[in-house]
């Protein structure tokens, strides 16, 4: 599986160019799904959503593992769901997701998405790949 060459993507005209990658997120339990652009995040440990998505896939948000994160803005909770992602050709079954409230974009991170992946991002070029090892 190769996710090969695919262009930065500015979304507002004010926007830098980031390595947004489609994915389509789905709740195991009830097949509920949506399909959003999550920012390529080396910095983030786990997949981490809006907490929004939570009741958009049917999930009870407080009903789930409820953590403390350490973030940019200062200490936040995190209520942790186990969802399926799928990117093209590829398909993470029980991927734990920390849904946060104070969270605006999707963030993939190490954990649950990028540690199965060889991730190269070109900034020059403004481009990245993934792809199995």
């Amino acid at each position: 599986m190769k996710v090969l060459n695919v262009p930065f993507t500015r979304l507002s005209r004010d926007d830098i160019p980031r390595p947004w990658l489609p994915v389509t997120v789905i709740n195991p339990n009830n097949n509920k799904k949506i399909k959003i652009l999550g920012l390529i995040d080396t910095g983030a440990d786990e997949v981490a959503l809006p907490s929004r998505y939570a009741s958009i896939l049917g999930h009870n948000l407080e009903s789930g593992f409820v953590k403390e994160i350490n973030t940019g803005n200062g200490v936040t909770l995190a209520y942790s769901h186990t969802v399926k992602i799928e990117i093209p050709n590829f398909v993470i079954q029980d991927a734990l997701v920390d849904f946060m409230p104070n969270l605006h974009i999707p963030l993939l991170g190490v954990k649950s998405f990028l540690n199965n992946f060889i991730l190269i991002v070109n900034y020059p070029k403004k481009f990245f790949s993934l792809k199995r090892p």
